[in-house]
Protein backbone atom coordinates (compact mmCIF):
# COMPACT_ATOMS: atom_id res chain seq x y z
CA UNK A 1 0.00 0.00 0.00
CA UNK A 2 1.38 3.38 -0.90
CA UNK A 3 0.22 6.68 0.49
CA UNK A 4 -1.45 8.70 -2.22
CA UNK A 5 -0.26 12.27 -1.93
CA UNK A 6 0.66 15.13 -4.17
CA UNK A 7 4.30 14.42 -3.44
CA UNK A 8 6.82 12.95 -5.82
CA UNK A 9 6.39 9.33 -6.78
CA UNK A 10 9.39 7.09 -7.12
CA UNK A 11 9.12 5.45 -10.50
CA UNK A 12 8.39 1.79 -10.67
CA UNK A 13 8.59 0.84 -7.01
CA UNK A 14 5.30 2.17 -5.64
CA UNK A 15 6.80 4.45 -3.02
CA UNK A 16 6.13 8.09 -2.27
CA UNK A 17 8.90 10.52 -1.58
CA UNK A 18 8.59 13.50 0.75
CA UNK A 19 10.70 15.53 3.11
CA UNK A 20 10.41 15.20 6.88
CA UNK A 21 8.67 18.58 6.94
CA UNK A 22 6.12 17.41 4.34
CA UNK A 23 5.55 14.17 6.28
CA UNK A 24 4.90 16.08 9.52
CA UNK A 25 2.59 18.51 7.73
CA UNK A 26 0.64 15.60 6.22
CA UNK A 27 0.26 13.95 9.65
CA UNK A 28 -0.90 17.19 11.31
CA UNK A 29 -3.98 17.13 9.08
CA UNK A 30 -5.13 14.04 10.99
CA UNK A 31 -4.42 15.26 14.53
CA UNK A 32 -8.14 15.32 15.32
CA UNK A 33 -7.83 16.65 18.86
CA UNK A 34 -5.04 19.08 17.87
CA UNK A 35 -2.82 18.03 20.77
CA UNK A 36 0.32 17.85 18.61
CA UNK A 37 0.49 14.07 18.97
CA UNK A 38 -0.71 11.17 16.82
CA UNK A 39 -2.57 8.24 18.35
CA UNK A 40 -3.39 4.87 16.74
CA UNK A 41 -6.80 6.00 15.51
CA UNK A 42 -5.41 9.18 13.94
CA UNK A 43 -2.65 7.18 12.23
CA UNK A 44 -5.21 4.71 10.89
CA UNK A 45 -7.43 7.58 9.70
CA UNK A 46 -4.49 9.20 7.91
CA UNK A 47 -3.75 6.08 5.92
CA UNK A 48 -7.41 5.36 5.18
CA UNK A 49 -7.96 8.93 3.98
CA UNK A 50 -5.37 8.34 1.29
CA UNK A 51 -7.19 5.29 0.00
CA UNK A 52 -5.09 2.77 1.87
CA UNK A 53 -6.31 0.13 4.28
CA UNK A 54 -4.92 0.18 7.78
CA UNK A 55 -6.46 -2.06 10.41
CA UNK A 56 -6.91 -1.15 14.05
CA UNK A 57 -4.14 -3.66 14.81
CA UNK A 58 -1.73 -2.08 12.31
CA UNK A 59 -2.46 1.38 13.74
CA UNK A 60 -1.68 0.08 17.21
CA UNK A 61 1.54 -1.53 15.91
CA UNK A 62 2.56 1.73 14.25
CA UNK A 63 2.11 3.72 17.44
CA UNK A 64 3.79 1.07 19.59
CA UNK A 65 6.80 0.85 17.28
CA UNK A 66 7.28 4.62 17.34
CA UNK A 67 6.20 5.37 20.92
CA UNK A 68 9.50 5.50 22.82
CA UNK A 69 8.04 6.63 26.16
CA UNK A 70 5.03 4.28 26.10
CA UNK A 71 2.33 6.94 26.53
CA UNK A 72 0.27 5.70 23.55
CA UNK A 73 1.02 8.72 21.37
CA UNK A 74 3.65 9.78 18.85
CA UNK A 75 4.96 13.25 19.52
CA UNK A 76 7.61 15.34 17.80
CA UNK A 77 10.44 13.65 19.68
CA UNK A 78 9.34 10.24 18.39
CA UNK A 79 8.79 11.23 14.76
CA UNK A 80 11.99 9.51 13.58
CA UNK A 81 10.58 6.22 14.89
CA UNK A 82 7.35 6.77 12.96
CA UNK A 83 9.37 7.54 9.83
CA UNK A 84 11.02 4.12 10.13
CA UNK A 85 7.61 2.49 10.46
CA UNK A 86 6.33 4.46 7.44
CA UNK A 87 9.30 3.40 5.34
CA UNK A 88 8.75 -0.25 6.16
CA UNK A 89 4.96 -0.53 6.18
CA UNK A 90 3.61 2.46 4.24
CA UNK A 91 6.16 2.61 1.41
CA UNK A 92 7.11 6.21 2.13
CA UNK A 93 10.62 7.48 1.51
CA UNK A 94 11.62 10.47 3.64
CA UNK A 95 14.41 12.48 2.04
CA UNK A 96 16.46 15.53 2.90
CA UNK A 97 15.99 18.49 0.55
Amino acid sequence: MAIKTNYRSLSGIGEREMSMQEFKKWLRKFDADEDGRINKDELRDAVRATGGWFSHRKGKQGVQSADANGDGFIDGNEMANLVEFAKKHLHVKIVEY
